[in-house]
């Protein structure tokens, strides 16, 4: 304690106004047990855990075990829990200086004080998580929406041509159908007729002027073609519905990969036909447990990056195959290559070679992140000259806490 009418060492006095301020109890005691400081926090704990408080006289021996002070002195600190029945606990710290003749510093924590604040942290923390879920899912939304808009066109023009061919071929049926009502007729004609035989003269010459023949030939492939033209509209909606849904409600599932590869190389097919060859060579691969409509997404990223590296003519190698437990899909473009500096950033969020409007820069850092979610990778070789090669790996089954 200070004695009369001498003011606080200026130490002391930064000790006091940082006291005042903390939850934790502090204590500080000289060399000889005299207690120099305590904050009211310290008085408030001593008085609620110890049979005798400060004021009545409880030392630093009364303090803390009787190891506790041996130790300080020899290795600096000591540090160790205190309990007080059930309800309470406390942290203890002690700190042993030899500077000025020596002091011991006591800081004291309620355990439970600590427990609630681990509390609130872990609080705070689910709360960002579920902000950070929600933005993912937000991103990952508006990318998958954004890479849909940017092939507009192209997908425009995959569904326009078969209904332009369909459309022109409903105009060819229409075309038949009144040249086969006109030979109904002739027919009719002859069977009213007293003698049918003597029709059949006017019945050849109908045939012949509309060319039956040619329709009964034509008439087949003509619907033939326009179911196809049907169906490949029909896939084509129904692969960018399944692609373009928000992806909250999805499950794991068991899927066929190569019918994600397929259902993403139907929406994009505009965008390689023109100036890639696709070569496809798919092993055999079992069902993969994951989220189908995020996989066809990376999917869709990594092709799209491999058919704009391109440039004007070039391949597309896409492969597949099952080691162990993993399986994998790799695309492999014969386009210039990444240059070495840039491959160590297609990852980072927003980096993007391709000029501006052509690109988020967020496809592969996105790609990378759903991967990882997989709990699988992206493995990447590129050399300038020869081409890139992204392999995707994933687990054939999640983990039990993924999934």
């Amino acid at each position: 304690m200070n004695t009369p009418n001498e003011g606080p060492a200026p130490s002391l006095r930064i000790l006091e106004a940082l006291g005042r301020r903390l939850r934790e109890g502090v204590l500080l005691f000289g060399a000889d047990g005299r207690r120099l400081y305590a904050n009211d926090a310290a008085r408030e704990l001593c008085r609620a855990c110890y049979p005798r408080d400060l004021e009545q006289g409880l030392s630093l021996d009364g303090l803390l075990p009787r190891e506790a002070l041996p130790h300080a002195r020899e290795h600096g600190r000591w540090s160790g829990h205190l309990s007080f029945g059930e309800q309470r606990m406390l942290l203890v710290h002690a700190y042993h200086a030899e500077e000025e003749g020596g002091c011991y510093l006591v800081l004291m924590q309620d355990m439970r004080l600590i427990r609630a604040h681990d509390q609130e942290l872990l609080r705070r923390h689910a709360e960002l998580n579920v902000r950070l879920t929600a933005a993912q899912e937000k991103l990952l939304q508006a990318e998958k929406l954004a890479s849909i808009g940017q092939l507009a066109a192209g997908v425009a023009h995959e569904i326009n041509n078969p209904i332009g061919y369909v459309h022109s071929n409903l105009g060819s049926l229409q075309e038949y159908l009144h040249s086969l009502f006109a030979l109904i007729d002739a027919y009719e004609r002859a069977l009213r007729s007293p003698d049918p035989r003597a029709m059949l003269p006017e019945i050849d010459q109908t045939r012949a002027r509309l060319d039956i023949d040619f329709i009964s030939r034509d008439l087949p492939q003509l619907m033939t073609e326009s179911r196809e033209g049907i169906e490949r509209v029909t896939r084509i909606v129904r692969d960018l519905k399944d692609f373009s849904r928000s992806d909250r409600d999805e499950s794991w599932k068991l899927v066929d990969l190569h019918a994600g590869l397929e259902s993403t190389l139907n929406i994009i097919w505009n965008e390689l036909k023109y100036r890639t060859t696709l070569e496809k060579s798919y092993g055999e691969l079992p069902l993969v447990e994951c989220l189908p409509s995020e996989l066809n997404q990376v999917f869709m990223n990594v092709l799209i990056n491999a058919g704009q590296a391109i440039g004007e003519r070039g391949t597309i190698r896409v492969s597949t195959g099952h080691e162990g437990d993993e399986v994998w899909v790799e695309v492999s473009d014969s386009g210039p290559g990444i240059p070495p500096d840039a491959l160590q950033r297609i990852f980072d969020p927003f980096f993007t070679t391709k000029p501006v409007g052509k690109g988020t820069g967020l496809g592969l850092s996105i790609s990378y992140g759903i991967v990882a979610k997989h709990h699988g990778r992206i493995d990447v070789d590129s050399r300038l000259g020869e081409g890139s090669r992204f392999r995707i790996v994933l687990p054939v089954r999640q983990p039990k806490a993924a999934a």
